[in-house]
């Protein structure tokens, strides 16, 4: 018996996929060519239930506010593994955002977010800044301090698999696809294992979204793209008053500072990786980065940069384009093969936030 849906791809869209695809009453089998599940990004990212902030400054705000309804969501469904915590952002002399930027971009963020109790904001005062883990207050002019949504990505990539197989979906895991077939009437996937047939097929590879594309017949166009690596470290040390939203002293970039299993995550970077997706890996040019980042705003008996317990890379998939990975378009694309009852859907792109409302 053939399957409604083949999903191509255990990281956090293909699992939310086969899940939507479940709770409609569809047969689907997902297929990941690692053993396990979230081996790729979905385990690399910077564990964030988020908005995302920074993306006001590119005039983002129809992204803001969808990550946001979408983080108010998963809140509600699954507070196992989503979380809010508190996200200070201190205000330097020597700061490129100041004090009143800092204010105007968390209103707004709060008016995207709804206005609800868990959008608001405040400044805290001067008293409290001996007691924020260890930050640096030479030149500290202000700290602003909001909520914002934490999670384990790749628990919550197969607690969604558990649930999906639960609805009935089948899942192979270890299995690499050779090719895709489109025929009029479905798709035939073959593996290094088996074949499958289905009426469609969804391509959920992520950074291998091009090299699953170019094993498809009849042969399909493909994206221009680029990935884009983004590198984190995690150090000894703890901080106990959540998450810290910094300018890297370098080039004043957005870095997150934040407590991650009884250590401290610090990240991430962003360059162009040319090279194979299973390849990518830190630099140390991006270790020194982080770490110059982490020193530079708090002593070490918080976060100690001196010593690197881990450090790990992921990659994003963006539109190919002339300027920084850091200001591009973070929107969602849905390619397929055909514009009325496609037989093949690719996603481009995505965030870990609104996983949810790609797979609808």
């Amino acid at each position: 018996m053939s399957d409604d849906l083949i999903v191509i791809g255990g990281g956090i869209h293909g699992v939310a996929t086969a899940f939507e695809a479940t709770r409609r009453g569809w047969r689907v089998r997902l297929i990941e060519q690692y053993p396990r599940l979230a081996q790729g990004t979905s385990s690399r990212s910077s564990k964030l239930i988020h908005g995302g902030l920074r993306y006001l400054e590119q005039g983002q705000w129809r992204l803001v506010r969808e990550s946001l309804q979408a983080r108010r969501r998963l809140l509600r469904l699954a507070p196992e593994l989503v979380e809010l915590t508190d996200f200070h952002i201190p205000v330097f002399a020597d700061s490129r955002r100041g004090a009143l930027t800092i204010r105007a971009g968390l209103s707004l963020y709060a008016l995207l977010g709804g206005l609800h109790a868990d959008n608001r904001f405040c400044r805290l005062p001067r008293r409290a800044w001996s007691r924020l883990d260890g930050l640096h207050t030479a030149g500290l002019e202000a700290v602003f301090r909001y909520r914002d949504g934490r999670t384990d990505d790749a628990a919550l990539t197969r607690a969604l698999m558990h649930a999906a197989c639960d609805r009935g979906a089948q899942l192979q895991l270890g299995e690499t696809v050779r090719q895709v077939h489109l025929h009029r009437d479905g798709v035939e996937v073959e593996t290094d294992r088996a074949g499958y047939r289905a009426a469609a097929v969804v391509n959920a590879t992520g950074p291998w979204i091009d090299q699953l594309l170019a094993r498809v017949e009849p042969a399909q166009p493909l994206p221009a793209i680029e990935r884009v690596a983004g590198t984190h470290i995690v150090v000894p040390g703890r901080l106990r008053r959540g998450i810290y939203y910094v300018e890297a002293p370098r080039d004043a970039r957005a870095v997150f500072v934040m407590p991650w299993r009884g250590q401290v995550m610090i990240g991430t970077t962003e360059r162009v990786h040319c090279g194979d997706p299973a390849a990518v890996a830190p630099t140390d040019q991006e270790i020194d980065y982080l770490r110059e980042t982490g020193a530079h705003y708090f002593d070490t008996r918080h976060v100690d940069t001196q010593q690197i317990i881990d450090a790990f890379a992921g990659l994003r998939v963006l539109p190919r384009a002339d300027d920084s990975p850091f200001g591009r378009p973070r929107d969602t694309r849905l390619l397929s093969d055909r514009a009325t009852r496609p037989r093949l859907v690719s996603i481009l792109g995505g965030k870990l936030t609104a996983h949810q409302v790609t797979a609808e």
